[in-house]
C-alpha cells in the first residue's frame, strides 16, 4: 500500500472538516467518523437528532391523512340479460362482429349467426397440438385476433393467433415467446394494443410468483412495450386461484375487466399517479368471468357477449352506463 504523503493527509483532514460541518448544519444522523488511508466513513454520534426531534417527526407522520382501505364498492349497477345461445365448444370466451359471434375453446373456434344462433363455420385444432390454450378474441374487419398461451405448461409462453372470419382458417401468428405471465386478452384502443399477462396461485405459473404479478401492458404496433400497470388489490381478491380472463375499453374511456369465475365486471381507469390501475366500481353481469367482447356493431349501444362455462352458453347483456361522478 502506498504511504500517505503530507499533502494527502492535509486533503483527508480537509474532507473530514467539511463533512462534519455539513452534518452540524443539516442534522444528519451519524455513527462514527474514522480517518484512514482509505478515506472517511460516517459522522460522529453527537450529530444525531435528539429524541424530542424524533418524537415530533413521528407525531407529524401520524397526523398525515391515511389512504382509504381498498374495498370492492358497488353502486347498484346491474346488466340486463338479452339472449342466450347454447354453444358447447365456447368454454374460454367469445368474440363478436356485425353479424356473427365466435365461441372460443382451448383449441376450437365456432362461428354462429347473431340473429338465429345457427352455426355457419368452425375450426378445430388437434388435441396436444401447437394451439394449446386460446382465450379472448378481438375482431377487426375479417381478422379474428386471439390471445393464446401454453398454459399450464412451463416456462410460460404466449402468442397472438389470427384467423380469417370468412374461412375460419389461421392466417397469421405473433410469438411473445417466454414471458412472465400467460396472455389472456389483447385489444386495440386509442391507437395502441393493450394486453393482459396473467399469473396464478395454482399450476401454470412460474415458481415464486402468484396472481399479484398479473398486469396490463400497453404496446405500440411493433409490440414494443411502452407502459404496464398492476391490478387493484380489491379486484385481485375476487380471483380465487386465477386471474383476469377478459378485458376491453368502453366508449367512456374506462377499462372493463373480468376475473375467471365471478359474475362481475370490474370497472377500472388508468391512474393519475403510481403503478396500479384505479378501481371505479363493479357491475353485476349474467355470465361468470372468462373472456367476453363488446358488440360495437350498433353505435351507442352498450352490449356485451359473454359466456357461462358451467352451462356451455353464450350470453348477451346490456351494460349500464357508469355514472360520471364515480
Amino acid at each position: 500500500m502506498k504511504p500517505v504523503s503530507a499533502d494527502n493527509k492535509e486533503q483527508v483532514v480537509s474532507r473530514r472538516q467539511l463533512l462534519v460541518g455539513l452534518a452540524n448544519v443539516t442534522g444528519v444522523l451519524a455513527g462514527s467518523f474514522v480517518v484512514g488511508n482509505l478515506g472517511l466513513t460516517v459522522f460522529a454520534a453527537e450529530n444525531q437528532p435528539d429524541e424530542a426531534k424524533r418524537a415530533a417527526y413521528r407525531a407529524w407522520l401520524q397526523s398525515l391523512p391515511a389512504a382509504p382501505v381498498p374495498e370492492l364498492t358497488k353502486h347498484g349497477l346491474v346488466a340486463t340479460e338479452l339472449k342466450r345461445w347454447s354453444v358447447m365448444e365456447g368454454n374460454q370466451g367469445v368474440a363478436v362482429d356485425g353479424e356473427h359471434f365466435y365461441g372460443i375453446g382451448n383449441h376450437a373456434l365456432v362461428k354462429h349467426r347473431k340473429d338465429t344462433g345457427e352455426r355457419v363455420g368452425e375450426w378445430f385444432g388437434p388435441r396436444d397440438g401447437i394451439i394449446i390454450h386460446l382465450n379472448a378474441g378481438w375482431v377487426e374487419g375479417d381478422r379474428l385476433v386471439l390471445a393464446h398461451s401454453n398454459f399450464p405448461q412451463l416456462p410460460m409462453a404466449s402468442s397472438l393467433e389470427t384467423y380469417n372470419t370468412r374461412t375460419m382458417q389461421p392466417v397469421d401468428t405473433y410469438s411473445f415467446g417466454i414471458r412472465l405471465g400467460s396472455l389472456t386478452w389483447a385489444v386495440r384502443h386509442d391507437g395502441f394494443w393493450w394486453a393482459c399477462f396473467a399469473n396464478y396461485n395454482d399450476n401454470g405459473t412460474t415458481p415464486g410468483f402468484d396472481q399479484r404479478w398479473t398486469y396490463v401492458a400497453k404496446f405500440d404496433d411493433n409490440w414494443q412495450q411502452l407502459e404496464s400497470w398492476l391490478f387493484p388489490p380489491q379486484v385481485i381478491a375476487t380471483w380465487g386461484d386465477s386471474a383476469s380472463s377478459g378485458g376491453d375499453w368502453g366508449d367512456d374511456g374506462l377499462l372493463y375487466v373480468t376475473g375467471h369465475d365471478a359474475a362481475e365486471l370490474y370497472v377500472l381507469r388508468l391512474p393519475k399517479q403510481g403503478v396500479t390501475l384505479e378501481y371505479v366500481t363493479t357491475i353485476d353481469v349474467p355470465f361468470e368471468g372468462q373472456s367476453w367482447a363488446w358488440d360495437r356493431s350498433v353505435p351507442g349501444e352498450r352490449i356485451i357477449y359473454g359466456i357461462s362455462r358451467a352451462r356451455q352458453e353464450v350470453i348477451v347483456a346490456r351494460i349500464p352506463e357508469v355514472p360520471a361522478s364515480l
